[in-house]
């Protein structure tokens, strides 16, 4: 016994080294990626860099909003006897399951303030036809993300993670000007939350799962990483 116990520090601690050191090189790596993007949209480096931040452990918190009720098919179990011997039959029934509806801070809220805060400054300087633009791509992002959405019972709503930023630097193309960036970041992020997760509110309750958060789950990589990549690509 003692000597498997001195075995085991000498092969864990390197690789717990070896794991951190990685960890690290792909931390940094992805953050410089993530804030060179936010600063081709005109985001200062500092503020890009907290937003890369609330993004990541934005992540993980989700605010409710909203609560639905719907019917799932249970199994249960009830006894039948048949000359004083007790039979358990299984038999299916129907229960009320409630579903929470909840808001992704990294997923949702802060792609949606960055949005926000690129228009409202636009409509600021007069730049009403990019504004116009800006809100056409994402009608058409929204639509064509709707299309490859789909429903995973237990999970939410999924939808192909290169599909959004494709999408999004096609309508950033077309449109073209100085201002592609801001297109393929906004049809990239708002695309996929409209199309993918506020078009389907009234499925959100049938997914058997107990909690559904908009932006999260199976859309985050698709909000989060279609923004960043489609930046990059225009």
């Amino acid at each position: 016994m003692s000597r498997y116990r001195y075995l085991v520090p000498p092969l864990t601690l390197p690789f717990l080294f070896l794991f951190s050191i990685l960890f690290l090189f792909l931390f940094t790596v992805f953050s410089g990626i993530v804030t060179a993007a936010f600063q081709r949209l005109g985001i200062p480096l500092p503020v890009a860099y907290s937003l890369f931040i609330f993004s990541i452990f934005g992540s993980f918190i989700n605010i409710p909003i909203a609560e639905q009720s719907s019917y799932v098919p249970v199994v249960r179990i009830r006894e039948a006897r048949f000359f004083g011997i007790v039979y358990p039959v299984p038999y299916f029934d129907w229960a009320e399951q409630k579903v929470i509806i909840s808001v992704n801070v990294g997923g949702a809220l802060v792609p949606l303030s960055i949005v926000f805060y690129e228009l409202v400054r636009l409509a600021g300087t007069g730049e009403y036809t990019v504004v116009l633009e800006v809100l056409v791509a994402v009608f058409v992002a929204a639509l064509l993300s709707h299309a490859f959405a789909r429903p995973v019972q237990g999970v939410g709503i999924a939808i192909p993670t290169l599909i959004p930023p494709l999408i999004a630097v096609l309508l950033a193309v077309i449109f073209g000007g100085p201002y592609k960036p801001l297109i393929a970041y906004a049809s990239g992020t708002m695309g996929v939350l409209i199309g993918a997760d506020l078009m389907n509110w009234n499925r959100l309750g049938n997914l058997g799962a107990q909690m559904v958060s908009i932006g999260g789950a199976g859309t985050f990589d698709g909000v989060f990483l279609a923004g960043i990549i489609a930046v990059l690509l225009v």
